[in-house]
């Protein structure tokens, strides 16, 4: 296939390259039917970064260069990067971290920060304002609380990221998507969202189409993922945002406001129109059972019969006093789990403490033929849809092989959006 017809793509905090295995594959095969068959992509990621400030060893950064090498990528600290470092691209994605997205200060005064030191959106948002040549095309993820964050200002962090991309002529379309809802093997919520530039034959068809059509059927989202209106009928939300993010910082939300961020949505030009959506599939469904290995599975998975107690108990619903550090008395309650884990189901969503021999409350525990076990890290990367052993790395264990997929996201979410993007931008 010519250059010309590639889609270029930047990808932002990598991690071990989920956003790319959705977009291009793995050796030319779909995450989606299991690396089987042929995925027809024309995305060619030319730049990446993955940099893990808490960490001495780049674990995540050493994986994502034993898969696609050391060839445009970097393992640095995004906030000190020359964006003249980054190629001309016709697409950026990422997952980045959720934060406190307060303003600190105006873009005329922070000499082009706008946000508080650290803040790693403000590195997304220096290079789309920064590049002589931005990306036509945004597509990013985060946790859903992002939508309600923070408490006493519901919303507010979200409104800042939308006005902020609405200040350099982005428009932007959103959904909360829980992957098992569509037949993925995994219940992971996450919001994600896709941005248009201006000069981009999509940024009119948005501006010229009624809302609910957009919503429920023209967006990339609805095409990739159908939803419904919730109960029959469509309350639509629509508000305004103020031109100052600063104003947005310090009174988004405030009391006596209800401007809520519903599970699917899009703003142009400012405007925000937002509506709550059910997913709308009668496709198959991967289990639990589905990513299981029947052999080939270490002794240190399985419990041992002495911390069978222990797993129960911390596992089982609680009503029991308890003493703070103070030697305060409260009394604590939780509801029990299911344990173990039933197979016929989606599995519950993969947290960054699965790994390790020790009883958890959260981890995962499957009943097989040769008693209780946790999962391993290849089943915790199918859940995910990645390729078998992906993570797998002479200087990475278990247990950080098991973190790393709690930071990953769900695949074949990435492939399916990808797809009717590129249909778009082609």
């Amino acid at each position: 296939m010519s250059e010309k017809r590639r889609i270029k793509v930047c990808e932002l905090f990598a991690g071990v390259g989920g956003f790319r295995l959705g977009l291009e594959g793995w050796n030319g095969k779909s995450p989606i039917s299991g690396y089987k068959s042929k995925i027809k992509s024309n995305f060619e990621v030319v730049f990446s970064n993955q940099w893990e400030p808490s960490t001495k060893v780049q674990h995540a950064s050493m994986i994502y260069e034993g898969s696609w090498g050391t060839g445009g990528h970097s393992n640095h600290d995004i906030s000190l990067l020359d964006v003249n470092e980054i190629p001309d691209h016709d697409l950026i994605v990422g997952g980045f971290p959720c934060q406190d997205y307060s303003v600190a200060t105006t873009l005329k005064n922070s000499k082009g920060l706008i946000g508080k030191k650290g803040v790693l959106w403000w590195s997304i948002h220096k290079i789309l304002s920064e590049k002589k040549n931005p990306p036509k095309y945004l597509f990013f993820e985060n946790v859903d609380r992002l939508l309600i964050s923070p408490s006493k200002q519901r919303g507010r962090d979200f409104a800042i990221i939308l006005q902020s991309l609405n200040m350099l002529d982005y428009a932007v379309e959103w959904r909360v998507i829980n992957a098992a809802d569509y037949g993925f093997p995994q219940r992971r919520k996450r919001v994600f969202f896709l941005g248009y530039k201006k000069d981009s034959s999509f940024y009119q068809k948005m501006k010229d189409l009624e809302p609910e059509n957009f919503i429920f059927n023209e967006s990339i989202f609805s095409k990739s993922f159908p939803v419904s209106s919730v109960g029959g009928y469509s309350k639509l939300n629509s508000f305004t945002l103020e031109n100052d993010i600063v104003e947005i910082s310090d009174n988004f939300n405030g009391i006596n406001q209800n401007r809520n961020f519903e599970n699917s949505g899009f703003m142009i030009d400012g405007k925000v129109f937002t509506t709550k959506t059910s997913p709308n599939y009668e496709g198959e469904f991967l289990l639990l059972k589905d990513v299981i290995l029947n052999n080939d599975v270490g002794e240190d998975f399985f419990i041992k019969e002495e911390d069978l107690d222990k797993w129960r108990y911390l596992k089982g619903g609680k009503k029991e006093v308890r003493k703070n550090s103070n030697g305060f008395e409260y009394q604590y309650s939780e509801g029990g789990m299911i344990f173990p884990d039933p197979l016929n189901k989606s599995s519950r969503t993969i947290i960054t403490g699965e790994g390790g021999k020790s009883p958890s409350r959260f981890k995962h525990v499957i009943s097989t033929n040769l008693g209780l076990r946790r999962l391993t890290p290849i089943e915790l990367e199918r859940l995910n849809m990645f390729p078998d052993n992906h993570t797998k790395n002479d200087f990475v264990n278990d247990s950080k092989r098991a973190f790393l997929m709690g930071n990953a996201l769900v695949v074949g979410v990435v492939e399916k959006v990808g797809q009717e993007l590129q249909k778009l931008i082609k």
